[in-house]
């Protein structure tokens, strides 16, 4: 099937960006780890030792990233409806997380241990209808909030891309009354014609 003029201009787009250029160079598996680098970097999110759940995670950028950096002791759990190819010290669970069975499935592995980031990559299908696709992303950072409530350590940390549009500054406010802290950050290797944004809360607050 012949691609559309569109899908031409956006691989064309997306070969000649410089950080797809680099994560090919430096061995990375997409270009969004070097989102997670930036926001690191700045905030120190990992440590040693740390239990962290990477929602959205194929093909593997973020937990790639992880898991060295809260080695030893630490343990990454992976969790994507998409196949994921096996990475070192990265514990993968193929499921769709609107799904109770994927919920379950995590639940298992964590076996009863609080964790201290959780991270959401995820992101719709899009659709193109710009209503609908807003829509459910938003149930998907809800997902990942409600998670991270149920889930994570007093102090704990919760990192969700986002999209800015209806109801995203209802939920950053929502997240306030759950954690200390609440930033909404744009790394560099977010496209700037890109809607999306990164809300990285700190300081889960004890109920």
């Amino acid at each position: 099937m012949a691609r559309s003029k569109s899908s031409k201009r956006w691989l064309q787009a997306h070969f000649d960006d410089p950080y797809v250029k680099q994560a090919q160079q430096e061995g990375f598996r997409s270009r969004a780890v070097f989102k997670l680098q930036e926001l690191d970097e700045k905030y120190r999110m990992l440590q040693p030792g740390m239990v962290v759940v990477d929602l959205g995670a194929a093909p593997g950028g973020w937990s790639e990233y992880v898991a060295p950096r809260v080695a030893p002791g630490g343990q990454v759990i992976a969790l994507d409806i998409l196949f994921m190819e096996p990475l070192p010290d990265v514990e993968f669970i193929e499921g769709d997380f609107t799904e109770a069975a994927a919920l379950d499935a995590l639940e298992a592995k964590l076996d009863g241990a609080k964790v201290d980031l959780v991270m959401s990559d995820m992101a719709p299908n899009m659709s193109g209808v710009a209503v609908t696709d807003q829509a459910r992303a938003m149930y998907l950072a809800e997902l990942a909030f409600e998670f991270s409530k149920d889930h994570l350590k007093p102090g704990g940390r919760l990192l969700i891309k986002m999209f800015q549009g209806e109801g995203f500054d209802g939920f950053v406010k929502h997240c306030r009354t759950a954690f200390s802290k609440v930033l909404v950050r744009k790394p560099k290797a977010s496209r700037p014609r890109s809607r999306e944004v990164y809300l990285l809360a700190s300081g889960r607050l004890v109920e």
